[in-house]
This record gives structure tokens, sequence and C-alpha cells, in this order.
């Protein structure tokens, strides 16, 4: 590959990302204000029109009447209160198909004029196919709530988002390969990166078993380093897939060991090529830490949750970006700025 056609293959995988990342803070917002059930069909290709008329509002409505979420949660709002969660439902599925297009075209254009390697040809395949299958891991996450009991499974949640981030930290992780090559990374560099998406994984579990609505008190849950009623069920280990007091502490624990291996990084890392990596790293898991402790103390408000799973997705940009920069071989600020104009 040419430099030039490294930065723009390099340019379109930031845009890419950057809607996948669009994409998780939307999903987000649409969990937090319980939309997500209010579309209750997945039409992948009829579904990108919204209602267009009277008639189309009044027949989605009823549709969404009949669903237990409506029955036990939402039973007293009217058209207005309906079409004010469906937007941000509607709102994700149409960037869903938008992300599709903004991959497709560009990745054939690419592929045609013979601008990519085939390893890399390959591997974007890949990622194409993998964004194929979230769409309908979404939907089969979707039908999980639209039975007796309204709330999605946090098994489905959980892989859904984890799919999402994969997807996030593969076009992030091609894009800065393109630009500087393949090198050998660190270790610890790449254990952070891997601890950082596995504490981004546990918060789908607090997500979906909304266990930030427990324990709002830190560093200790209710005067408890590890609450009492972690242990309740048996065996023990379904304390970690069910019991909230659990999965609040695992992702606790998660955060106390990133609270020493991101410093220690830092410091490895700041006087090196990778400095400029490194310093934003830290100063995101700064930000991380302090939206993370807001939203729980203050009993997980929308914006602020809104915020701690868009931070998430941006710490996990920073460890990855830290990964590649403390390789031998170092993508420069101004090397990645030049690939984004």
């Amino acid at each position: 590959m040419t430099a030039p056609d490294r930065r723009a293959v390099a340019a379109w995988l930031f845009v890419c990302a950057a809607f996948t990342f669009a994409m998780v803070v939307v999903g987000g917002i649409t969990r937090l204000t319980e939309s997500g059930l209010s579309i209750v069909e997945w039409q992948p290709i009829a579904g990108a029109l919204p209602p267009l008329s009277q008639a189309d509002w009044e027949a989605l409505f009823a549709r969404y009447r009949d669903t237990p979420q409506f029955q036990k949660v939402f039973s007293e709002i009217g058209l207005e209160g309906f079409k004010r969660i469906f937007w941000w439902e509607y709102a994700h599925r149409l960037l869903g198909r938008t992300i599709g297009l903004v991959f497709l075209f560009p990745f054939l254009y690419f592929l045609i004029l013979k601008k990519l390697t085939k390893p890399l040809a390959w591997k974007l395949a890949g990622l194409f196919i993998l964004g194929g299958m979230q769409g309908a891991l979404g939907w089969y996450m979707v039908q999980s709530g639209l039975v007796d009991d309204p709330r999605v499974s946090h098994f489905r949640l959980t892989a859904h988002l984890g799919l999402a981030l994969m997807i996030f930290s593969i076009e992030f992780w091609l894009a800065l390969e393109v630009l500087k090559g393949n090198s050998a990374k660190k270790p610890l560099a790449l254990i952070v990166a891997g601890v950082v998406f596995l504490m981004a994984l546990s918060g789908g579990f607090v997500a979906g078993l909304r266990a930030g609505h427990a324990y709002n008190t830190f560093p200790l849950m209710n005067d408890q380093f590890i609450p009492q009623d972690a242990f309740l069920l048996e065996p023990w280990w379904r304390n970690f897939l069910w019991n909230v007091a659990t999965v609040q502490f695992v992702h606790r624990a998660i955060f106390w060991l990133l609270l020493l291996l991101i410093p220690l990084l830092w410091w490895r890392l700041r006087r090196t090529g990778a400095k400029i990596a490194a310093h934003h790293l830290l100063g995101m898991f700064i930000l991380q830490a302090s939206l993370g402790i807001s939203t729980l103390l203050l009993a997980v408000p929308v914006p602020l949750a809104a915020m701690h799973q868009a931070g998430a997705v941006l710490l996990l940009a920073c460890a990855l970006w830290t990964a590649q920069a403390s390789s031998t071989s170092t993508p420069s600020t101004a090397n990645i700025a030049a690939a984004m104009r």
C-alpha cells in the first residue's frame, strides 16, 4: 500500500470507529430510557422508514400496547409518550443501517481499486460479517424482553455490547496498524487493553441486572468491601451471573485492578515515544472513574450513565492506542491527524 492509500484507508476506519462509538452511546441511552422494546418487529429493509402518517403511528402504537412492557411498565403513556421512546430505538436501528453503508461502499471501492493488501481485505470482510451478526444479535436481545418479564436478558445485552466493543476495537486497531505497520507490542499495554475491555463488558452485566441502583456508596458497599450478600446463591458460581451484589463487586474489583495497572503503564511509558498516548490513557481513566463514581452515588441518572458508557469506549480507544504506540514503531499524533484530513 502506498502512503496516500494508507492514510485514506486509516481515515475511513477511524470514521467507522466513530460511527460505532455513536452506536454504543445511543444504544446506552435507549437502554437507560427503556426505549429498546418500543419497536416490536425486525424489518431490516422496510424498517428504515419512520412512520409517515397518523395512521402509521396509530398502527405502531397498537402493536406496542400488546407488549408486556406497555402493560406492566408504561401503561399510562399515550401516543406522544410512545413517540419519545420510539425515536430513540429508531435512531439506534437507523444508525446501525448507516454504519453498514459507511463501511460497505468504501470497502468495495478500496477493494476494486486494489488499494488493500490481501490479508487486510480478508480482515475487513470478516469485520463486515461481524457487523451483520451484530444486527441479528440486537434483535435476538430485544426478543428476550417481548415476553412476560419486560426486561431484556442481561446475557444477551452483554453479548450485544461485547460484539459492538469488539467491532470498535478491530476498526480502531486496524486504523492504527495501517498507519504504522505491524510490530511487537509491550505485554503490559496489551494486558491493560484487555482488562479495560473486560471492565466494559462487566458493565453490560451491571446494566442488564440494574446493579447500579444497589449499593450506592463508594468506596465501600454499604460499609463493606465485599458485601455480605455476594454469595447467597448456590452453587457459588451462580452469584457471578445473577447476583446483583456480586456483579457490582466484580465491576468494582476490575476498577481497582486498573487503578494499579494504568498508572504503572503510564509510569513506564512517560519518557518513551508512547508518552502522548499514555497521557491520554491516564487522563481518560481519571475522567471515567469520576463519571462511574458519580453515576453510582447519584443512583444512575440517565445523562451521567450515558456519559459513563461513552467514557468506557473512549478509555478502550486510549488503551488500544497506547498498546499500538508502545511498540517499536510509533504512530505520532501528527500521523493520526493527517489520516483524518
